[in-house]
């Protein structure tokens, strides 16, 4: 098992993985440094093993499948997570792993947003992205997280092993934020300094695309960590339309003794029915997912005695 493992995925970075590579084994001289090539074509590979990282192969395209592979393949006491495009300094890795090597995290954050972000990123909407996205998190999971996409992050053994990787692509640092909240992981955050890509380096997120899938995982993994407030919000949503719905019925029978508007009624009763059956779903489903977090929890502890 390595002490710290710090792991690059990439993807077509050879215009700066020599230089990343280079600067954590400066930063982490008893780091391994393992560099996993997602089918680039421009000689990323050579270039990280010339500079002295491990390399291997995942041919699922996408950084989700990346993380996924590393997670499962590498073990290690701590594990830096960071992009292969030099806009993460690695200065920062040595406090990040002590905070995780020492116990008091189990999840670091490199925080991009309170430092240098918003002068070094020069597209808008990725900026106003990041605040979208950390504002429905924080709201949703109850969490005061203040950058939840960044790339550069720390973890312990147990975090890693004990994190179910369901994403492809770039949504996988959200998972990662939601996960650590639902799970009550150890969370520390520390500003870091953030430089935008070199000029050459070409950014492989799509704004839109990918900003797209990093909503509907927000939505999909409150649906599944948190069944009785989605579905009971969902539930309590089609009640309300059928009490409006059915007013103007209760009006006229009041005030003529008869129902003239029975299709009104029909949709009314329909929606409560379905409103009703949300209800249910939410306290069945929540059940299920208190039982996971049971298992979960000694799941963790089973982590904790193999290690």
């Amino acid at each position: 098992m390595d002490k710290i493992a710090v792991l690059i995925p990439c993807y077509n970075e050879s215009t700066t993985v020599e230089k990343v590579v280079s600067d954590f084994a400066k930063a982490l001289p008893e780091a391994t440094i393992y560099v996993y090539d997602n089918n680039s074509t421009d000689g990323t590979a050579e270039i990280a093993a010339k500079a002295g990282a491990i390399v291997r192969y995942e041919y699922r395209q996408g950084k989700g499948n990346v993380i996924r592979t590393m997670f499962r393949e590498i073990e290690a006491e701590c594990y830096i997570m960071a992009d292969g495009d030099d806009t993460y300094p690695a200065e920062f890795a040595k406090e990040m792993a002590d905070l995780v090597l020492m116990g008091k995290a189990d999840m670091v954050i490199g925080d991009r947003l309170s430092a240098t972000y918003f002068t070094e990123n020069k597209r808008a909407f990725h900026n106003f992205g990041n605040k979208l996205v950390r504002k429905l998190i924080n709201t949703l999971f109850k969490g005061n997280i203040r950058d939840i996409m960044t790339g550069y992050r720390a973890f312990s053994y147990e975090f890693v092993k004990s994190f179910p990787i369901l994403s492809n692509g770039f949504e996988i640092e959200t998972e990662m934020s939601i996960h650590a909240l639902d799970k009550r992981f150890k969370l520390c955050e520390i500003p870091v300094t953030y430089r935008d890509r070199p000029e050459g380096s070409v950014s492989k997120l799509n704004t839109y695309k990918d900003g797209m899938k990093v909503l509907k995982t927000i939505v999909t993994l409150f649906k599944d960590y948190k069944p009785m407030a989605f579905f009971g919000l969902l539930g309590l949503l089609f009640m309300l339309v059928g009490l409006l719905f059915f007013i103007p019925v209760l009006y006229e029978y009041v005030v003529m003794q008869y129902v003239y508007k029975v299709p009104t009624l029909v949709v009314s009763v329909g929606f409560m029915i379905i409103g009703s059956l949300l209800e249910m779903c939410g306290l069945i489903l929540d059940s299920v997912a208190k039982k996971h977090k049971i298992l979960f929890e000694l799941y963790l502890n089973s982590l904790r005695i193999k290690k």
